[in-house]
């Protein structure tokens, strides 16, 4: 999917680092490129000729877009990207990625990195247990996870099984 056929694409404001940032993604995460860097080429209301780069990449397949723009409001924990890990070691692969290259770990599985942006590297199990009927057990997940910071299925599952 490109950005030609997408209905909706996440857009993202850095004051001056986009091109970067989109090439960091691709980095991280598999079926991931950047696809266009365009320089503006006349005056935008972000500043002169030059000066406002926009950028289309692909993480995991979808199309996002970014701007370096000057500064703007910053990125903040009301929007988040949400990447669903198959295992421990699909969690700990982007993680140690995020925070190696200038991330900041937060809590509860949530890490921002190092251009402000915020994404909760989280396993997919972990909704399988959050939404179990028995409400003792989501419950003891749901609290385990407040006293992690990178999410450790193990313990995780530990907690659903009350041991």
């Amino acid at each position: 999917m490109d950005t030609d056929r997408a209905k909706i694409v996440p857009h993202l404001w850095y004051a001056a680092e986009a091109e970067a940032a989109a090439r960091f993604y691709a980095s991280v995460f598999p079926d991931s490129r950047v696809d266009e860097v365009a320089t503006l080429p006349g005056l935008a209301p972000s500043g002169p000729a030059g000066t406002v780069v926009l950028v289309r990449f692909t993480l995991f397949g979808q199309p996002f877009m970014a701007i370096s723009a000057g500064p703007h409001d910053p990125f903040n924990d009301a929007v988040s990207f949400v990447v669903l890990c198959e295992d421990q070691e699909e969690v700990d692969r982007y993680w140690d990625a995020i925070l190696r290259d200038g991330g900041e770990p937060m809590a509860c599985g949530w890490i921002t990195d190092r251009y402000g942006v915020r994404w909760q590297i989280v396993p997919r199990r972990l909704y399988e247990m959050m939404g179990d009927a028995d409400p003792l057990r989501a419950r003891r997940v749901a609290e385990e996870v407040l006293r992690q910071v990178k999410l450790d299925l193990a313990l995780l599952e530990e907690a659903y099984r009350g041991d």
